[in-house]
């Protein structure tokens, strides 16, 4: 039993542990997809992340159901020579943002799972290194479409 005179002590012991927790906060912010041609196996998507928190926000991957492969990417030019290649993490400082855009990272998105067609909302789910989970919807945007 709790004794009345440690009771505002213990309130003031568990604010305290609550207050300095550090906490990041991933907001998703212009999600898209480009549509590609019937039978692609490839498609890339975009979005811009941004860290609302006091504390820097890792994302270590993506999933989606629609897909049976996801992963982050950035186009480099080496020697002249555009590549794709995996970037394993994405950190997110406080107060940051991060923009997946043509040209530079950005999600691929490999053997769709059904066509992908525009109009269509796409789920993504990014893993952040806290054991974080964020669900968010992509919209499939024409290949014509002035997005990026």
């Amino acid at each position: 039993m709790v004794r009345p005179r440690f009771v505002p002590l213990l309130l003031m012991l568990l604010s305290a542990s609550t207050s300095a927790h550090a906490d990041g906060k991933l907001g998703v912010f212009d999600a898209w997809i480009r549509a590609a041609p019937p039978g692609a196996t490839m498609m890339a998507g975009y979005v811009t992340l941004k860290n609302s928190g006091d504390a820097p926000l890792t994302v270590l991957t993506v999933q989606s159901d629609a897909f049976r492969l996801t992963s982050l990417h950035e186009t480099v030019v080496e020697r002249g020579v555009s590549r794709m290649r995996e970037v394993h993490r994405l950190v997110i400082e406080p107060g940051g943002e991060t923009r997946l855009a043509p040209g530079g990272k950005h999600l691929m998105l490999m053997q769709p799972r059904h066509a992908i067609e525009v109009g269509e909302k796409v789920q993504v789910m990014f893993l952040l290194s806290d054991g974080t989970r964020l669900e968010t919807y992509f919209d499939v945007v024409a290949p014509d479409s002035t997005n990026d």
